[in-house]
């Protein structure tokens, strides 16, 4: 056997075995994201609690299905924008509901409505009863790059950030908030604002990436064999 071909058969046993790593690490992180899904899929099947009865904790209370009632402060909320539905743009609408016996506000992402260049919309046409109680689930916003506030549009957001809404509605709000779903057996209709649904659970690429990753290793193996195989039947 040549030098030559003595080190490809190391360079690609060592680059299998890598391969190799990367495959059950996408494995892990497949486990990992079911084991996620198993957790969120518990907590959006519980019974819905009392918003006031949420855990501390931002990380425990993420997902949880609770009951709000209050008064929606239809002249302080905002956009979420460029959400889209359905392929068409929009934005979603943030109300801040004033709960009895509290000074803070809950955030409640009431849905979805059209907006052509996915950022403005007239807001008036959209408001519900003076009064809500509503169910639906809890999302807790994180931290992305750039402002959460566009300073093109008044009272629109790319993401919710508690501090910089407070200094706008001018009181305390959640570091969260409450995504409103239909009421069962609720129709929609284009004359209201269109409820959200309980997101998405998926698995990720971690399974097609882990395939990939012990293809290749594969690919390494058989490839530097065949050609060790082939010198060999030249040389003999």
């Amino acid at each position: 056997m040549s030098r030559r071909t003595l080190g490809l058969l190391v360079l690609s046993a060592v680059a299998a075995a890598v391969c190799v790593r990367l495959g059950f690490w996408q494995l892990s992180r497949l486990g990992e994201r079911r084991a996620r899904n198993a957790a969120v899929a518990a907590r959006l099947r519980a019974a819905p609690v009392d918003v006031a009865a949420l855990p501390s904790d931002s990380a425990e209370r993420h997902f949880r299905r609770v009951r709000v009632a209050g008064r929606p402060d239809y002249e302080r909320e905002v956009v979420l924008v460029l959400r889209s539905r359905d392929g068409s743009p929009g934005v979603n609408i943030v109300t801040p509901v004033r709960v009895a016996g509290s000074d803070t506000a809950v955030l409640v992402n009431r849905g979805w409505v059209y907006s052509p260049n996915g950022k403005d919309v007239d807001l008036a046409r959209w408001r519900e009863s003076d009064a809500l109680a509503a169910e639906g689930y809890v999302e807790v916003p994180s931290r992305r790059p750039g402002a959460p506030r566009l300073t093109s549009s008044a009272g629109a957001y790319n993401w919710l950030d508690a501090d910089t809404l407070a200094r706008q509605v001018g009181y305390p709000v959640t570091p969260y908030y409450v995504v409103l779903l239909d009421a069962p057996g609720a129709a929609p209709s284009p004359d209201r604002v269109a409820r959200l649904t309980l997101p998405s659970l998926d698995e990720g690429p971690h399974k097609s990436y882990a395939v990939q990753w012990f293809s290749f290793a594969a690919v390494a193996v058989v490839g530097a064999a065949a050609f060790a195989f082939s010198e060999s039947r030249a040389r003999g």
